[in-house]
């Protein structure tokens, strides 16, 4: 039998979202000149159609469907976002130059937010087959060893990153890919070394665009005081630079943080989210919360999401197969990075990077793929020894 109180966890994140969608979105409705239910109908749909797709992946058998399903999704999503920038307007959706949606009956569909399900498919795969124990490996032969999966990972950095302009998800693919090459069987000494070599790249990747560089500017001119704090103050003088401006997102989401106190302000009675953060029921779906629901609100959630991700490596601790094994942590990584990359963004202490929340923020796309990875877990869950 599936894992039942896994599905019921993700039920709930969903109800919330779609209770999320209606209030924190009166401004935007107006602006967009929709009508008030607009969103909320949207994402009720897709929360429903989320749900049934959860149960029915649940029932299916793990040993024929799981590597279907994985590759499907891997290649499938692979095939559409290298053939998107040559689509025509009328069937992908452009933002700020990089074509990240594909028009489909009325709506728009991330290619990205499934080809990160079957990545880690696939890395697990993978990894179950050719990674193992590693006494007496050298390093040389180690990287000799993942090279194959660098490769692939270049390539799904070039495509998210510079052709689709979306820096947030490589992060969230990186650290996943990290931490389950250190379960699946490196050394930690290469684990250090690959890190470092992650993060080199990371900042390449960074000084290569100016509004990149500029995002990080503005965070560090904001942050500094906090982290500088923990330095002697003949290195912090040097690290300290001139305090800009607080960037207009982050000031405001802040704000709203605070406004809500303990309690909230109440459903529905949130300001900030009138036209002062443009995103609140999409990046921002947190800050919204946490104003109208307070403390009390975002700890209900953390605690659900939490005991959600607890289930799903508890499926990957029991489960007999080194591949599903694999693949379990590997979901559950994902969920945790995403949310605390953007927790940390809206409050000020990473960048903004421009990641959902898992099955809370507005959005067909990542709520859809998000199902179809804990419906693999829950149809894994199956095979494993409770």
């Amino acid at each position: 039998m599936a894992d039942r109180k896994l599905f019921t966890l993700v039920s709930i994140l969903i109800g919330i979202s779609v209770l999320l969608s209606y209030t924190l979105t009166s401004y935007v409705t107006l602006l967009f000149d929709v009508n008030e239910f607009h969103f909320v109908i949207r994402q009720a749909a897709f929360g429903i159609l989320s749900i049934v797709l959860i149960w029915g992946l649940s029932l299916l058998d793990p040993d024929k469907w799981l590597s279907r399903i994985g590759f499907t999704l891997f290649i499938g999503a692979s095939l559409l976002m290298m053939a998107m920038p040559f689509l025509p307007e009328s069937l992908v959706t452009e933002v700020g130059g990089a074509k990240r949606w594909i028009k489909l009956f009325g709506f728009s569909l991330a290619p990205v937010e499934f080809f990160k399900v079957g990545f880690i498919y696939f890395l697990a795969w993978s990894f179950s087959r050719k990674m193992g124990e590693h006494e007496d490996m050298t390093l040389a032969w180690e990287f000799k060893r993942f090279t194959p999966y660098a490769l692939v990972f270049v390539g799904a950095v070039f495509m998210i990153a510079f052709i689709q302009n979306d820096l947030g998800q490589v992060v969230v693919l990186g650290l996943t890919l990290i931490i389950m090459l250190m379960f699946a069987g490196s050394s930690f000494k290469f684990f250090l070394v690959l890190l470092s070599m992650v993060l080199s790249v990371f900042l390449v990747i960074i000084i290569s665009s100016e509004h990149r560089i500029e995002r990080i500017k503005s965070w560090w001119s904001l942050a500094q005081n906090t982290i500088l704090e923990l330095f002697p103050e003949s290195i912090a003088s040097h690290l300290r630079v001139p305090a800009e401006v607080m960037p207009y997102q982050i000031g405001h989401s802040l704000n709203a943080i605070n406004n809500g106190g303990l309690f909230g302000v109440g459903l529905g009675n949130g300001t900030f989210k009138l036209g002062f953060l443009s995103e609140v029921h999409t990046d921002f779906v947190l800050a919204g919360l946490a104003e109208e629901f307070g403390f009390i609100g975002v700890l209900f959630v953390v605690f659900i999401f939490m005991w959600m991700l607890q289930r799903i490596f508890k499926v990957a601790n029991r489960s007999k197969k080194r591949s599903v094994y694999l693949f379990c942590l590997g979901i559950g990584l994902m969920f945790s990075f995403a949310f605390l990359v953007n927790a940390y963004g809206i409050s000020g202490l990473t960048p903004i990077k421009g990641i959902s929340v898992p099955f809370l923020s507005y959005g067909g796309s990542a709520i859809l793929a998000g199902s179809i990875a804990v419906g693999m877990v829950l149809m894994a869950s199956k095979k494993a020894k409770y």
